[in-house]
């Protein structure tokens, strides 16, 4: 069969992360990032093969940046004209009330993007951006959006709606659009594959700098902690999580702090860099294990979310089969995964502690066979199952 790849764009405000995948093999061919765009000084790094090209130079706009990615495919390789490109993938963080799934780009879907920036002010513009550029310089193949909140749409009302007034909250399309949806619905997939059931009672911890929790049962997100914005639900790196609305007002009434400050200092300065003054998890245990009072406090309340989430889900779906940790946190740091096992017991969970230990590159079922619950760690892989995703619409 001939190789077919897809190539994977995620335009950000000020960056352009990119890979050429093989939807079939899995492989990522190549991968960059363009950085600092319309700063005086931007970057981009290519990797193929084992080499990484570094270019600094100013990167003017998106489509600068994106004409140079080109570039570089065709002179540090692999060349997109021998690669047998199929598609493009974009990634999109908000799809809304429209997109239960990946969408063939056209003018109405770019319309729809366009409608919905409101409910994704920081990340839909760039990637409006994105999918003009891409569309211009590569028209020849088709485009597809693959929607971070395609995977929740379809949540049960009872776990979509607020308990907000009806009128309002339908008038302001207010409700409950999840996020990392991609991640989600790849890691559930993958592990119901590897325990060969789908009939799962899963919950994945999708733990980043931004985290989120979702419950899935029989391959279907049920809830997922992420609401209107990726504010609510986990401790965060510079995010907040869960938060009495009204915390709101009291800053502006008492604190005289107006609405974008508020906005930066939920989204910006708090979680863990507003708890330890660390955002970084590697340096949060260093801060730990000297001894910090306030960092020690602060992974008990982080450590105190994920248990009050996971016993949350397993009462919404009635058990739980599968936990499984994904993402650079979840991935990596054993210690996160250690302080939530060790507090699990009540469920039946038990894990071997050598199998626990260090990053996890690979599919690895840390608990032991005598545990009630299968305890994955499972690398996710977005920009895969965008590729996958694109391919069902070409």
């Amino acid at each position: 069969m001939t190789t077919r790849t897809v190539l994977i764009i995620n335009a950000g405000s000020s960056s352009i992360k990119y890979a050429l995948v093989d939807p079939d093999s899995g492989e990522n061919l190549a991968n960059g990032i363009v950085e600092r765009i319309g700063d005086v000084t931007g970057s981009i790094t290519h990797k193929h093969a084992g080499e990484k090209t570094a270019i600094e130079e100013p990167v003017p706009d998106h489509g600068f940046g994106m004409a140079e990615v080109l570039r570089l495919f065709e002179e540090k390789g692999p060349s997109l004209k021998e690669a047998n490109v199929v598609a493009v993938g974009h990634r999109v963080v908000q799809g809304g009330k429209y997109f239960n799934g990946p969408a063939l780009i056209d003018d109405e879907v770019v319309a729809k993007i366009e409608e919905l920036v409101p409910l994704g002010p920081l990340h839909n513009p760039a990637h409006l951006k994105g999918i003009e550029v891409a569309r211009d310089l590569l028209p020849d193949v088709p485009h597809v959006a693959v929607f971070d909140t395609a995977f929740f749409q379809e949540l049960p009302e009872e776990a979509a709606r607020y308990g907000l007034n009806r009128e309002v909250a339908d008038k302001y399309s207010i409700r409950r659009y999840g996020a990392h949806g991609t991640s989600h619905q790849f890691v559930s997939k993958q592990v119901s594959e590897l325990l060969g059931r789908d009939d799962l009672k899963q919950i994945v911890l999708h733990l980043g700098n931004g985290a989120s929790v979702s419950a899935v049962v029989n391959g279907k997100a049920v809830e997922t902690s992420m609401g209107l914005t990726p504010l609510e639900g986990l401790v965060m790196g510079g995010r907040t999580g869960d938060i009495d609305p009204a915390a709101v007002f009291h800053l502006a009434r008492v604190g005289g702090m107006s609405i974008d400050e508020i906005d930066h200092l939920f989204n910006r300065e708090s979680g863990m860099k507003g708890l330890t003054g660390q955002s970084d998890m590697r340096e949060v245990w260093k801060l730990y294990d000297a001894g910090d009072q306030d960092t020690i406090e602060a992974v008990d309340i982080y450590t105190h979310r994920l248990l009050k989430y996971v016993g949350a889900y397993t009462a919404v779906m009635g058990g739980l089969d599968a936990l499984t940790f994904t993402a650079g946190i979840g991935e990596n740091d054993d210690l996160v995964r250690q302080h939530l096992l060790d507090r699990l017991g009540y469920l039946g969970v038990r894990y071997d502690a050598e199998k626990n230990a260090g990053r996890v590159s690979a599919p690895r079922v840390i608990s032991t066979p005598d545990s009630t619950v299968t305890v994955t760690v499972y690398p996710t892989n977005e920009e895969l199952e965008i590729a996958r995703q694109a391919l069902t619409l070409i």
